[in-house]
């Protein structure tokens, strides 16, 4: 069974689905059999780089609203993601490129296989949602980077050049050429599509969907 999912570091439901994901391959049948390959989603390729702006505070902007409204849209997915064991401090949250982010876990990928990747995009999750650090600040990612077990030399060569610039562009050539317009997006065995953040139990019917040959893509939205 391989699941391909499209995230980005900076989407607080692309957290929460990852955690979801990972529950509900514990509780499928044969979870030793199940491999997961993430792919990388910029939902703002144009977003500058980290000014020590906060999150809430780019939202109170975007949507018009104080910062107690900008609070309240920030505090939905953290809310469900408690029961799930996954920790949002929208407080902390800084407004952040992930292009560089995105290479790194690519790096993951290349160096120890989707265990280290999905090991990268953790640590990268837990310091921009918990933590308040700025994900695409260089000596903040090289730290993180080592702390999830990549190899230091490598992220210093990958974040000095352009290294899996290219790997980056093809997982979004990918998902425009899908249709993918919101994530996280799933996606089993080439065969049936999730869109959404859905409960453990959902994306369990999605694994089992693709196991039992069931070719139509399942309900999209969180």
């Amino acid at each position: 069974m391989e699941i391909d999912v499209w995230a980005d570091v900076v989407c607080p439901w692309c957290y929460l689905g990852k955690r979801r994901l990972e529950l509900a391959i514990a509780e499928s049948a044969h979870p030793a059999e199940v491999t997961v390959t993430y792919h990388a989603y910029e939902l703002d390729p144009k977003a500058a780089h980290s000014t020590g702006e906060t999150v809430l505070a780019w939202l109170a902007q975007r949507y018009r609203t104080d910062l107690d409204g900008a609070r309240e849209i920030a505090e939905r997915p953290a809310v469900m993601g408690r029961p799930d064991g996954v920790h949002i401090d929208v407080d902390k949250q800084l407004r952040a490129n992930s292009f560089d982010a995105h290479r790194l876990v690519a790096l993951g990928l290349a160096q120890g296989g989707p265990a280290l990747q999905a090991a990268v995009l953790e640590r990268f999750y837990s310091a921009h949602f918990s933590e308040g650090k700025a994900i695409d600040d260089v000596e903040t990612l090289q730290r993180l980077g080592a702390e999830a077990g990549l190899d230091g030399r490598r992220v210093s060569a990958v974040l000095a050049g352009d290294e899996f610039a290219d790997h980056v562009r093809a997982d979004e050539a990918a998902a425009t050429d899908i249709g993918i317009t919101g994530v996280p997006f799933f996606i089993a065995n080439r065969r049936v599509a999730l869109s959404g953040a859905h409960t453990p139990e959902v994306i369990g019917q999605l694994i089992e969907s693709a196991l039992s040959g069931d070719h139509e893509s399942m309900s999209a939205g969180a």
